[in-house]
């Protein structure tokens, strides 16, 4: 059963949004319930007041546990795992272990995550030409995530970590933009395969079918 106390602790989300998803997978592997805040961010919902206060930021996901708040959603999985989790599974706290753990989760936000959103996203909001250059750029990061994986079942060995949601979120977005995983990348391959398996995939599922909509919009 999900855990249900008197907490309150509400996440501003968007489906669609890959942070967003690797937030709502982590909870789910902890079996935290969270109080879900939809955000419409063609309907710039994330620009009125009310939420403007909680992230002056404007971004989505967002959260507010009680009177605590917090926005940029790899700080929120540290957060949720390091204040909810039973143990300490998901975010070891051995040095080697969760500097491994670190070292990529910021390989996802500054490369392969900045990549795909430069390729795929930017293009998308503003109606310009994908440039090649970047396709090129994320290539060389898909490249890096396949040695990640070498002989490894999870991204730090046989053990899933918040790092595997984190980066799943963005490969999985890669996918429903179109990006083909073939068998130059079989370590990629059998990890996603591995993380259908995962607690949480199914929040993860339901959003990637709901970008797959607008995208064929």
């Amino acid at each position: 059963m999900l855990r249900n106390d008197k907490r309150d602790t509400q996440l501003y989300y968007t489906p669609a949004s890959a942070p967003c998803r690797a937030v709502q997978m982590v909870a789910a592997a902890l079996r935290l319930k969270l109080n879900l805040k939809p955000i419409n961010l063609m309907a710039r919902e994330h620009y009125h007041p009310g939420f403007l206060k909680i992230n002056p930021h404007h971004s989505v996901p967002a959260l507010v546990d009680n009177e605590f708040t917090l926005s940029e959603s790899r700080a929120i999985c540290i957060y949720l795992v390091e204040k909810y989790g039973r143990t300490d599974a998901l975010y070891p706290k051995n040095p080697k272990t969760r500097g491994t753990i670190n070292q990529l989760i910021y390989f996802d936000m500054g490369t392969l995550f900045k990549r795909m959103y430069d390729y795929y996203i930017i293009p998308m909001m503003t109606g310009t030409p994908q440039d090649e250059k970047n396709l090129e750029l994320l290539n060389e990061a898909v490249g890096f995530l396949e040695n990640f994986l070498t002989d490894k079942k999870y991204l730090v060995s046989y053990r899933l970590t918040i790092a595997d949601y984190i980066l799943f979120a963005t490969v999985s977005t890669m996918e429903a933009f179109g990006y083909e995983f073939t068998v130059t990348y079989p370590n990629i391959i059998n990890w996603l395969e591995n993380m259908k398996e995962a607690p949480g995939y199914s929040q993860n599922a339901e959003g990637i079918e709901l970008l797959k909509s607008y995208l064929k919009q």
